[in-house]
């Protein structure tokens, strides 16, 4: 497969004269999305987890502000009390939980990037197909993702935690709410995470090219080294541009998960919680997210990217 598809997106190429571990992977072929998959879950499920310290006390002065007077305070009174472990406390669930998204995120980003620039809608706008494709990749990714994080805001925000590990989180709200229990926030999920990811591929995508424009050479000139250098600058001024969108949903989610009374509709809570906290309040840990976001996001396109490489695909956008 070669040239430029309708919406100037060209099929990735692959280098046949080298061996990769698991051989020749056809453009747009099975083969290919499963690898994008596999390349979502090591991106995204580590970079998560070693940013639960971060996570954790953004979580938690989300829910209560007055709960800890900095970040560098509660890290202290956490490790004091708890030590390392309490630290990373949610680990698991987040680990499992954005495994399980990242599957869904760049894999499914992929396929509809694929189906909708080339086969569905061509001539189509290079972004508007970032942007449609990253947003039904992201609805699906959420559905995987929301069981694990409802169980992970209520271990981070509750005190004494409302369960100790993910097995015992998930007996918890299934024996007390039934599955429907794992997913009240899928809502506030998908209006935190689908603008996010929007903005987070179609970002990159388009940084990513004015980047390779800026240097004044074509993306294919550079060795793989330096485009993955890119992907991780590009990675990181996307995240940045992700974590402001994306955080009045953030800070409803956690208060919705940990304040949200039994038989209470969505709408009618998070009414409730905006009149408690006003519009400043929607606006609590944005700092430390921004730090956290970017950080996450430049590392999972650098990981994501160099796995990539590793198979012997070229990296993402730039053409």
């Amino acid at each position: 497969m070669s040239g430029t598809s309708s919406t100037g997106l060209k099929p990735p190429s692959v280098d046949t004269l080298k061996t990769y571990p698991f051989g020749k992977i056809d453009p747009y072929s099975t083969k290919y999305f499963a690898a994008c998959m596999i390349g979502g879950v090591i991106a995204c499920g580590p970079t998560h987890t070693a940013v639960t310290p971060l996570d954790l006390v953004k979580t938690r002065r989300q829910v209560d502000p007055k709960l800890y007077s900095s970040n560098f305070k509660a890290w202290r009174t956490i490790f004091a009390g708890d030590g390392l472990r309490g630290v990373f406390f949610g680990w698991a669930p987040t680990f499992v939980g954005y495994s399980f998204q990242g599957l869904g995120k760049y894999g499914f980003y992929e396929i509809f990037k694929h189906e909708y620039g080339d086969n569905l809608f061509p001539n189509t706008n290079r972004t508007l197909v970032f942007l449609a494709a990253s947003a039904s990749a992201e609805f699906l990714a959420d559905i995987l993702l929301c069981p694990f994080e409802a169980i992970k805001v209520r271990m981070q925000t509750t005190m004494p935690p409302y369960a100790h590990n993910l097995r015992e989180g998930w007996s918890k709200v299934v024996e007390k709410e039934g599955i429907a229990g794992l997913y009240k926030g899928i809502t506030p999920l998908w209006a935190r995470q689908i603008p996010y990811t929007m903005c987070k591929f179609a970002t990159f995508e388009e940084t990513v090219k004015v980047i390779y424009k800026q240097l004044g050479r074509p993306k294919e000139s550079y060795n793989k080294l330096q485009q993955t250098g890119v992907s991780f600058l590009g990675g990181y001024i996307a995240g940045i541009a992700c974590a402001v969108i994306s955080h009045p949903a953030d800070v409803m989610v956690s208060k919705l998960n940990s304040d949200r009374k039994s038989g209470e509709s969505a709408g009618r809570a998070i009414s409730r919680i905006y009149s408690n906290i006003g519009f400043s309040g929607l606006w609590n840990g944005l700092p430390v997210r921004i730090f956290m976001i970017g950080t996450l996001t430049a590392f999972q396109w650098l990981i994501y990217d160099s796995f990539k490489v590793y198979l012997g695909l070229p990296t993402t956008g730039g053409h």
